[in-house]
Order: structure tokens, then C-alpha cells, then sequence
């Protein structure tokens, strides 16, 4: 009996000694085993928080009142300025496709980060310097410009897209780098990684608050020359602390190009296509653990049964068995078909980015035309109305995660309280219903501005019901697709996991360019186009009629996909704790 009691008492001991390091192939700044009461979770995170809220600032700050400056000082027409408002955010949005890639592929992205951060903050001080030195300045202080001069629009138009540069390497890397410092093996950390993608947001839709309201301010009522030296300023100091954290963070090692096992797998399964693949998956060819350097081992799915054939074990080419082009891992299987699941739900996502594109075009321009008037002496600026998206998403992420979440979890057994396909599906669900209120309050608008003597007698207040849904809808819809795109994909493509979901908001402002062209040109030929040269010339309801249909029926597909999706299932070795104490689980992520 005593030899009993030493032994649980060893045994519990040495489960100790392993709690106390992460052994999820993260390294520490040295290079070392991170030490879990010393390095990530939240000490780390806050710090990549608060430096993406620098950029958000700033971007939103910019993005949100672009189109104002556009039309203002550029003198460009509504539907010239809103295709190159979305062409801009389209290629910030696209680039973290490069980004990701390299990251992953070749610096890791705690490099990737410092390096993009500053091309970021070199874009914001040409951006700061086109306004304060004369000779790139928009023309002579002392007259209202009616065409800005040349060089003022070449060194605008190269510093929004030097920032667009920075935000490729920025982006996808901050946000997954952020979620690295939780550990997926450990029950508690797993669960505050949930949390920190709804935190994550609530503090990106802060800092859209701050950037529509108090830069967008700056910008309208002292110049856009002070709003860009405070946010250069504030990009600088976050950049420093940024990397004071250094000592705090837990680093992934890159693992080398992420797309070529894909292709290995795809030809090895062509290769071995005339095959039967065996009853039995465990017949497939699998690393053992004990062999397993890093990463984690990924458990067989029936889906795509025709790329299983890539594991399959020739006894002829036995000898060829380390020849990853013809014989893969089921692990190396499984990821390749979590790209090819990934696609589908990519392609029916992209009608989120093409509503939040209207949220910083459209809906601005509609701001513009009507009563900004809060009282007889103040007056808010158009791109302001962006900030009531934000405080949607401020008033709906708390709620959604102290209290909806907690009781989901008790009602469905879900860590997540729900899946993140059923998030995102309810997402899509709100884009629907933002496009028809919108659509509701334009109809009103247009028919008040077509009798009234007074131009302007609509209040502005009469769209923050369409933005409050906007940041309600983004709250599911987006917070479940950087959820989605960082746990679905292979561990090893994780910033381009987050480039991905990047992405839909940048090919949505592509296709919200495109559509608008489209529309003009069809509707044009017909008679009056939906998208004139300014808002009471256009008919936007329609415009919004037509969004509204599309996202219905895009709605229809997605819900027919996530129900027939299987997600990622990991073979995790579990981490002692009070509610988990196996030496080996399977668990959905």
C-alpha cells in the first residue's frame, strides 16, 4: 500500500514538473522550452493587443473618412472615390496573402511583424509629411483648391498603399502570433483562446471608435496633417512596446513552404488512384508520436476518401516509403483536406466583405447628405456615423462572451457555447437583414430630399439602426471567421489561416467595385444609373434591394455546406488538470 501511495505521489509530482512547461513546439525568446507561469497567455497577448489597437486606429481613422477626403479635396465623383476607397482596402486586405506566406514559410511572424510594422509607420509619416510640407501639400493654404496638384496626389495615393504593404506582413501575423500564446494542449489556456478572438474585436471595434470619431474629427475640423502626426506618434510608441515584450511571448519556428505537403499529397494520391484504400484507416500510414518533432497528429476523416489513397502502403515501393511524393501521413491527408473544406465556406463568406465595404462608402456618402446636426453650434462628421458599427460590436462581445457563452456551454456541451460555423451563419443572417434596413431608410430618405424645400432636414441618427446591426453581424460573423480560419487550417499555415479571413473583406471590396460597375453600366443604359455622381442622383435602395437578395441566397448555400462540414479533430495529448486527466484525447477543434 505505501509503495502505491509513493508512486501516485511520484506520479503527481512529475505531472507537476510538466505543468510547468508548454511543450506545444513553441519556443521561448532563447530559444528554450517556454516556462507557462513566465510567458504567454494573457501578460503576452495584452501586448499584441495593444499595438493592434494602434493600427486600428489608425487605419479606421483613415479608411473611414477616405472617401470624404476623395471627393472633397481630390474632386473626385461619388463613384469614382468608392471604387478607389475599396481598391485601397481590397489590396490591404489581399496583401496578408504574401505576408502570411513568407511568415510561415521563412521568418516566423514575430520578425515578420516588427519588420512590416515599420513600413506601416513610414507609410503614416508620408502621409503626415503630404500635409505639412509645402510643396506637397494640396495646394496653397490660402485658396480652396479646386484641383489638387500632382505631386500631392501621387505621395498621398503611395503612402495609403505603403501602409497597405505594412498591413500585408502586419496583420495575419499579429493576430495568429496572438493567439500562439495560448496552449490548445491545456484545458484552462484553450479556453481564454476562445476569449481572447471576442476580446481581440472588442478591442479592434475600440479602436474603430476612436479612429471614426476623434481622428475622423481632427481630420474635418483642425486638418489632416495634426490626425496623421497623432497616429504616427501613437504607431511609434506601440512599436517600442511591442518589443519590450519581447521576453513574454512563446515563438512557432516556420516550418518551411506550407503549400508544398498539399501538392505532395495530391500527387501521391493521383499516383496511387487505380488503388482500393483499405476498411480500415489504421491500415493508412501514420508517424508515431514518439516520432513526432512538432506539430500535432490530425485523426482520420471519411471525407474525400479519394486522397487517402496518398497514404496507402505499396509494398513494392516499400523502400521508397521516406519519399514524401509518394507516400504521405494521414496527417499530411487530413490538412489537405482541410484546405479543400476551407474553400466552400471561403467563397460564401465573401458576401460579409462586400456589406462591411459598404459600411466606409455607401453609408458615408448617405451621412453626408443628411442632418449632422446634433445641436444649432455642433455638427458630427459623415464618417463618424461609422463609430455606431463599433459600439454594436462593444455592446454585443462582452454579452456574447460572459453570458451567452457560459449558458451555451452548460445547454450544448460546447466549449464555444455554439460551433463557429452556426457564429458565422448567424453573422450572414444579420448581413441580410443590415442591407434591408438600409435599403428601408435610403427609400425615406430619397423621398424626402425629392419634396422637401430645405435640403438636409433628414437626421443623420436615422442610420445608426443599419450600423448598429453592421457591428452586431460583425461580431458573429467575423469574430467566427478569424475563429475559423486559424483553428481550421494546418498548424503549420496559420498566418495564412488569418490572411485567408483577411481576405473575404478584401475580395469584398473588390466585388463591391465591381458590382457597382456592373449596376452603373446595366442600369445607365435603361435610363437613370443607381449609382449617379452624388446620392440624390442615385437610387441606392435599389442598390441595397439587390445586396439584400444576394445575401439571401448566398445565406441559403452556406447553411447547406456547415451542415455538412467536418471539422479538424487532433489527437491532443492533454495536460493534467481537475476536468482532464488522460494521457491521450481527441478533441474537435
Amino acid at each position: 500500500m505505501e509503495q502505491e501511495m509513493e508512486k501516485r505521489n511520484r506520479g503527481r509530482r512529475e505531472e507537476s514538473e510538466e505543468e510547468k512547461w508548454v511543450h506545444d513546439a513553441s519556443v521561448d525568446y532563447k530559444g528554450r522550452v517556454p516556462l507557462r507561469a513566465s510567458t504567454g497567455v494573457w501578460k503576452a497577448s495584452l501586448f499584441v493587443i495593444t499595438i493592434e489597437f494602434s493600427e486600428r486606429v489608425s487605419y479606421f481613422g483613415i479608411g473611414a473618412n477616405l472617401i470624404s477626403y476623395l471627393t472633397k479635396v481630390i474632386h473626385e465623383d461619388l463613384q469614382t472615390a468608392a471604387k478607389n476607397v475599396n481598391y485601397w482596402t481590397g489590396t490591404t486586405t489581399l496583401m496578408p496573402l504574401i505576408g502570411a506566406f513568407i511568415a510561415d514559410a521563412h521568418t516566423g511572424r514575430f520578425p515578420m511583424v516588427l519588420v512590416s510594422s515599420l513600413v506601416y509607420l513610414m507609410g503614416l509619416i508620408l502621409l503626415t509629411m503630404s500635409q505639412f510640407i509645402p510643396s506637397l501639400k494640396p495646394c496653397n493654404t490660402k485658396i480652396i483648391c479646386q484641383r489638387p496638384r500632382k505631386v500631392h496626389e501621387v505621395v498621398f495615393f503611395l503612402a495609403l498603399y505603403c501602409i497597405s504593404l505594412g498591413t500585408g506582413g502586419y496583420k495575419p501575423c499579429l493576430q495568429s502570433f496572438g493567439a500562439d500564446q495560448f496552449d490548445d494542449d491545456h484545458l484552462e489556456e484553450r479556453k481564454k483562446k476562445m476569449s481572447f478572438f471576442n476580446w481581440w474585436n472588442f478591442a479592434l471595434c475600440f479602436a474603430l471608435l476612436l479612429g471614426a470619431t476623434v481622428v475622423v474629427y481632427v481630420q474635418d475640423f483642425v486638418n489632416w496633417g495634426a490626425a496623421g502626426l497623432i497616429l504616427t506618434i501613437l504607431m511609434a510608441l506601440t512599436i517600442m512596446a511591442f518589443y519590450v515584450g519581447k521576453p513574454f511571448y512563446r515563438y512557432r519556428k516556420p516550418e518551411g513552404n506550407p503549400l508544398t505537403p498539399i501538392f505532395q499529397v495530391l500527387i501521391a494520391a493521383i499516383r496511387k488512384r487505380n488503388l482500393t484504400c483499405p476498411s480500415n484507416p489504421a491500415l493508412l500510414y501514420e508517424v508515431p508520436k514518439s516520432e513526432m518533432s512538432q506539430g500535432r497528429l490530425l485523426s482520420h476523416s471519411s471525407r474525400l476518401r479519394f486522397l487517402d489513397k496518398a497514404a496507402i502502403i505499396e509494398e513494392k515501393y516499400i523502400e521508397q516509403k521516406d519519399n514524401p511524393w509518394r507516400l504521405a501521413t494521414v496527417t499530411r491527408v487530413e490538412e489537405t483536406k482541410l484546405i479543400l473544406n476551407i474553400v466552400p465556406i471561403w467563397l460564401t463568406s465573401l458576401t460579409t466583405g462586400v456589406c462591411v465595404a459598404q459600411g466606409s462608402t455607401l453609408f458615408v456618402k448617405q451621412a453626408a447628405s443628411m442632418n449632422l446636426k446634433i445641436s444649432n453650434s455642433f455638427s458630427i462628421p459623415p464618417a463618424s456615423i461609422v463609430s455606431a458599427a463599433a459600439i454594436g460590436t462593444l455592446i454585443s462581445v462582452p454579452i456574447y462572451d460572459k453570458i451567452i457563452v457560459p449558458i451555451l456551454r452548460k445547454v450544448t456541451g460546447n466549449e464555444r457555447g455554439i460551433s463557429i460555423l452556426q457564429r458565422i451563419g448567424i453573422g450572414l443572417t444579420l448581413s441580410v437583414m443590415v442591407m434591408v434596413v438600409a435599403a428601408l431608410v435610403e427609400a425615406k430618405r430619397l423621398r424626402m430630399a425629392a419634396h422637401e424645400t430645405v435640403p438636409k432636414t433628414m437626421s443623420v441618427f436615422w442610420l445608426i439602426p443599419q450600423y448598429l446591426i453592421l457591428g452586431f453581424g460583425d461580431s458573429f460573423s467575423l469574430v467566427g471567421l478569424q475563429e475559423y480560419f486559424y483553428d481550421q487550417v494546418p498548424d503549420s499555415m496559420r498566418s495564412l489561416g488569418m490572411a485567408l479571413y483577411l481576405s473575404v473583406i478584401g475580395v469584398g471590396s473588390f466585388l463591391s467595385s465591381f458590382l457597382i460597375i456592373i449596376v452603373d453600366n446595366v442600369t445607365g443604359h435603361n435610363g437613370k444609373s443607381w449609382i449617379g455622381k452624388d446620392t440624390n442622383s442615385s437610387r441606392l435602395d435599389r442598390f441595397y434591394w439587390m445586396l439584400a437578395v444576394i445575401n439571401a441566397l448566398n445565406l441559403c448555400v452556406y447553411l447547406f455546406l456547415a451542415k455538412r462540414y467536418t471539422y479538424k479533430t487532433v489527437q491532443r495529448r492533454a495536460i493534467e488538470t481537475d476536468d482532464c486527466k488522460s494521457d491521450g484525447v481527441e478533441i474537435m477543434a
